[in-house]
């Protein structure tokens, strides 16, 4: 299966934040982003392996800007890392500016796993990913090190199998 790059799977979609999107403050609901996020992060992964996809998990939301009634938000997601079946997907949040230039400001993001499926629901192979950029490197280096943390976190890896999470707080044995 041939590599592809982050950018084929790149997904942009873009709301309008409506009334009933809204809570008591006329911000959006947490949950409407979260839906929203979930939406464009799955097409991202469905573009990346061409097969139907399941959210296995929400592994990193932060809500770090409220996002208020009427406005633009434009969200973001590529694949950052595959695994031998499943994927990391990052989304990034963005609110335009209504009232001047329309500049657009990351307010928030998350971090999603998907996994592929064949026709019975079964997990199957996907393509490796090859990052292009300087930010893809980074989020593509991380995905292994947040893998294995969720991995010991659900108790399906022992913490000294993590060699990614090892390097970080253990010195080198041959230094």
């Amino acid at each position: 299966m041939k590599a592809k790059n982050p950018s084929a799977s790149l997904t942009v979609m873009t709301e309008i934040v409506l009334p009933n999107d809204t809570n008591n403050l006329n911000n959006l609901f947490g949950g409407q982003l979260l839906s929203w996020m979930d939406r464009c992060a799955a097409i991202a992964a469905h573009r990346h392996c061409r097969r139907t996809v399941v959210t296995a998990s929400v592994n990193n939301v932060s809500f770090n800007e409220a996002i208020p009634q009427g406005a633009i938000v434009t969200l973001e997601s590529k694949v950052s890392r595959a695994f031998s079946t499943s994927m990391e997907v990052w989304v990034d949040v963005y609110m335009e500016d209504q009232r001047g230039s329309g500049k657009q400001t990351k307010c928030n993001e998350a971090i999603y796993t998907f996994v592929a499926v064949d026709d019975l629901g079964r997990p199957i192979p996907i393509p490796s990913v090859e990052p292009e950029t300087e930010e893809e490197q980074r989020r593509y280096d991380g995905a292994l090190r947040r893998r294995q943390l969720a991995l010991i976190l659900a108790g399906k890896m022992k913490p000294a199998d993590a060699h990614e999470l090892r390097a970080l707080f253990l010195p080198r044995e041959d230094a």
